[in-house]
């Protein structure tokens, strides 16, 4: 089987032909005017419309949340066309609910959720510690698609955390120990602790005892597809409550756009 990483290269390489293939079964109607009435002021006019072949319903998809965004994400990588499908907004708050959000990359999927990987020290981690809940959300623009995930966060293991930093590029693995992710830094200070770092290690860098995945366990998820004049479809998955992590059961609804 194929990894995240070598699915997404592969079907890179087919992007101009695919996407030539996507422009012609697709209509796009681009109106966007962006008006500046005075120099302390932006207005972004009319957006452009989606309009898209697929229907998305209740009855149209699959049991699980999880089976369902498989499906997409296969579809948005296969296609050739989303450029970075496995990039998502992670959204975290403190214990008084002051939220931050940022741009992170998604690696794993299994039954239980889904898995990226960071600094433990972090400020996304430091408050996922402190709030274990968060939201995510992909957005795939060439395709007027959004998935949006809401739940609880859990650690993954160590042994899972290794296997997926043995895969970074060297460069990477370096880097992990060299930045205080979120912390101040000197212009050169950087640079100069990823020297020291290299002399070191060399290339055989270990995993970091302050670094590792996160995995978002979802009691809620919404896919949706954008259609002409905002009447996009909006299907939601709510978890029956008590129902287990691995084999949950799901309440499907549609939602207004």
């Amino acid at each position: 089987m194929l990894s995240l990483q070598q699915t997404l290269s592969t079907h890179r390489l087919n992007r101009p032909r695919l996407l030539k293939s996507f422009l012609l079964s697709h209509t796009f109607v681009m109106d966007r005017v962006i008006s500046q009435p005075s120099p302390d002021k932006l207005k972004v006019l009319p957006h452009h419309q989606y309009i898209t072949p697929d229907h998305l319903s209740p009855l149209a998809v699959a049991p699980s949340p999880i089976d369902q965004f498989r499906t997409w994400f296969k579809e948005a990588v296969e296609g050739g066309i989303v450029q970075e499908p496995e990039a998502m907004s992670l959204s975290t708050a403190t214990p008084t609910g002051i939220p931050s959000a940022r741009i992170v990359l998604f690696k794993q999927l299994d039954s239980r959720g889904f898995v990226f990987f960071t600094n433990y020290t972090s400020r996304k981690s430091q408050e996922l510690l402190m709030n274990p809940n968060a939201a995510l959300v992909f957005y795939w623009r060439e395709v007027h698609r959004s998935v949006r995930v809401l739940g609880r966060v859990e650690k993954i293991s160590k042994g899972e955390s290794e296997e997926y930093y043995q895969s970074r590029p060297l460069g990477s693995r370096l880097g992990a120990w060299a930045s205080r992710q979120s912390t101040v830094v000197g212009e050169d200070e950087l640079t100069a602790r990823l020297k020291k770092v290299e002399e070191r290690f060399g290339e055989e860098v270990p995993l970091p005892e302050f670094w590792g995945g996160w995995r978002v366990v979802p009691s809620e998820m919404e896919f949706w597809s954008g259609k002409p004049s905002r009447l996009h479809d909006r299907v939601r998955y709510l978890r029956v409550e008590d129902s287990p992590d691995d084999h949950s059961e799901w309440k499907i609804d549609r939602l207004a756009p």
